[in-house]
């Protein structure tokens, strides 16, 4: 099963990387710079610290993310949360340095 998971990740981690910015001006690679969100073991980002512009990234990537999960799950015969828990692994762990990332009980670090 992970086999049939990770063959979507790199799919997945060129989502997360290189998401559309569309009309909003705060992108993903921005706001992970500045320290205003971070990667999650869900396979979702989250508001480190920030307003509505933040927030609303949130939920378009998120949104995006979702809709990319679902997808290979579908495709791959597996749960949602199988994918979302192999990709916010990949994600976490990957994460450059600086970056935040959530703990698994559910504290902000910087890695």
């Amino acid at each position: 099963m992970l086999r049939r998971l990770a063959a979507g990740f790199l799919v997945l981690l060129g989502l997360a990387v290189a998401a559309p910015t569309g009309a909003l001006a705060l992108d993903l690679d921005t706001a992970r710079a500045q320290g205003l969100v971070g990667e999650r073991y869900d396979g979702l980002i989250g508001p480190v610290q920030g307003g509505g512009e933040v927030q609303a990234l949130v939920a378009r990537i998120n949104s995006e993310r979702m809709e990319e999960y679902r997808r290979i799950a579908e495709q791959r015969g597996v749960p949602v949360s199988a994918v979302q828990k192999l990709v916010g692994e990949k994600l976490v762990n990957n994460a450059a340095p600086g970056t935040f990332v959530m703990t698994p009980s559910g504290d902000w670090r910087k890695k």
